[in-house]
């Protein structure tokens, strides 16, 4: 009896080692693509929604949703394989599923454009649907490649290890390496027809005569035909992922810039759109503003002799074109992130001389790694046109915690001035920190030492300074004449009532802000709060 079970148990159809090694090297090549693709996803995803802090968890959500349903849902297609007639048969399967898994990856993106003019969150279905296709070949391949036998287990580990490895590759390669170099269109195409070469191998592998070279010529077909459509399919993208339900014909980005930091947009108005959202406007003019450039030049009534200045984030390069020029300053040292910004700066008339003032360098780097890693820096100011305070990873630069570092870079007497895009929680959790704070509009400028918004130096920063040889206002102009007027109106909201278009004293902020919570690195505050609202172009 111990024999007929032995006999029961041992597999019809033994697995060769030629087999095991193709398993393992399509389990590599799937988890390279389906990592690869989620990568590729999550550029879209985050743009629509200008880097919104739940993408990410419901992008993941529905990835692991849709792989967890597909590898369920790949029971009912492992047949017993007992002769070469079903290894052939069970080919010919795998290859129909990456082919249907490959098509529908390669398809989101454009899809998530369509849906975008419409309403883009449902196109989280597509990312379960592509990811569980992606989902459903991992087990698969492991029924084909893996023997029923004592060694099971075994063998199991090494296919896991390869698609992890195939995972991590992908993850790498495209992260890293083709998102600094090609365009998200072009990365999908070539994720494409790497699927389309396993579709043609396994139905190669799993054909014979006739058949297998109209497979494979059918294999190659639809890899010409996804290259010639991609250009149709991926057709003004950003745009429709940007202007989203107020996508028109007109809508028109004139610069799409993409690098493995990220995804830059500039729009026919040279407004920049750094990962979809709005980031500055290309202009340094005061009368046709278009930017508030004004909260720049007040730098100059706030601190008498902003000899050193650090800027944290450059993007279109108005703001350190205005403060580079300011009565003053010797040395503006620029920290950002993201280089592609560099690149557009020097195709706008208006900012591309502050590539070449002697006075600026500008530093490719994060701005709290570069704080940290240069402890015994000090400055008069550090500036930030920050980012809106509930987009994702904002806490890094709005913290107590970054408070804290800053200050310790503000030489006595020292100005820490960023925007807090209106956040009551970043107003009062830097009147908190600092004794001393100002709100400038929707700025704030916090230090040790009190900060006077003194109208000479208002005044003169406003007529004397000189950009590319021009001054900001000309008084002897009519129409300069009256926004100047208007200018120093401004400075004397100082000790009027709270307004949004003014000034306000710490003890005002902290009064107005009375409950707002305090933001840490911890509590990602102003992140975690954030509502579950998608912006859409126009909200800024």
């Amino acid at each position: 009896m111990t024999a007929a079970v032995q006999g029961a148990a041992a597999p019809a159809y033994a697995i060769s080692r030629a087999r095991f090694r193709l398993t393992l090297a399509l389990a590599a090549a799937s988890g390279f693509i389906a990592l690869s693709y989620e990568i590729v996803w999550y550029r879209a995803f985050a743009f629509v929604s200008w880097g919104h802090p739940t993408v990410f968890g419901l992008l993941l959500a529905f990835y692991l949703l849709g792989v967890a349903v597909g590898a369920f849902a790949s029971r009912p297609f492992c047949h017993p394989i007992k002769d070469a007639a079903d290894e052939a048969r069970a080919l010919r399967s795998l290859s129909a599923f990456v082919l249907l898994a490959n098509t529908v990856s390669f398809l989101v993106v454009p899809a998530l454009g369509w849906f975008a003019t419409k309403s883009w969150p449902p196109a989280f279905g597509l990312v379960a649907l592509g990811a569980g296709l992606m989902g459903a070949v991992l087990p698969l391949l492991a029924h084909f490649g893996i023997a029923p036998d004592e060694k099971a287990g075994a063998a199991m580990s090494h296919v896991y290890l390869a698609n992890i490895l195939g995972s991590s590759a992908g993850s790498f390669a495209t992260g890293f390496v083709f998102m600094d170099v090609w365009s998200t269109p072009r990365i999908s195409t070539m994720l494409a027809l790497v699927g389309f070469v396993m579709v043609g191998v396994l139905w190669a592998l799993g054909a014979a005569g006739r058949p297998r070279t109209l497979g494979v010529a059918a294999t190659a077909v639809g890899a010409v035909l996804c290259v010639a459509a991609a250009p149709k399919l991926y057709e003004r993208l950003y745009e429709r992922l940007l202007w989203k339900t107020k996508f028109h014909a007109g809508a028109k980005l004139v610069h799409v810039l993409e690098n493995r930091h990220g995804v830059i947009a500039v729009n026919d108005y040279s407004q920049i759109y750094g990962g979809g959202a709005y980031d500055g406007a290309f202009n340094v003019s005061l009368v046709d503003d278009k930017n508030v450039i004004e909260r720049a030049f007040a730098v100059q009534a706030m601190h008498p002799s902003p000899r050193r200045v650090l800027m944290i984030g450059l993007s279109s390069g108005s703001w350190a074109q205005v403060v580079a020029n300011l009565a003053g300053v010797e040395r503006m040292t620029v920290i950002e992130i993201n280089p592609g910004y560099i690149e557009l700066i020097a195709k706008f008339p208006a900012v591309r001389s502050v590539l070449a003032n002697p006075k600026v360098d500008i530093v490719v780097d994060d701005g709290r790694r570069w704080l940290n890693r240069h402890p015994s820096e000090r400055f008069d100011v550090i500036v930030m046109n920050t980012s809106y305070h509930w987009r994702a990873h904002t806490t890094n630069l709005l913290s107590r915690e970054f408070l804290e570092l800053a200050r310790s870079h503000l030489l006595p007497g020292g100005i820490h001035y960023f925007n807090t895009t209106s956040s009551d929680e970043a107003q009062r959790t830097a009147a908190t920190v600092f004794p001393h704070a100002l709100r400038v509009i929707n700025f704030i400028a916090v230090s040790d030492s009190p900060i006077p918004f003194d109208k000479a130096r208002w005044r003169a920063a406003l007529v004397d300074t000189r950009i590319d040889g021009k001054a900001p206002l000309d008084p002897a102009q009519r129409t300069d004449a009256d926004l100047l007027s208007r200018f120093m109106q401004f400075a004397d909201t100082i000790d009027g009532p709270s307004v949004f278009a003014g000034l306000e004293r710490r003890d005002a902020l902290l009064e107005r802000t009375r409950g707002a919570t305090l933001i840490t690195d911890d509590n990602v505050g102003s992140e975690w709060k954030a509502r579950f609202k998608f912006p859409v172009i126009g909200d800024e």
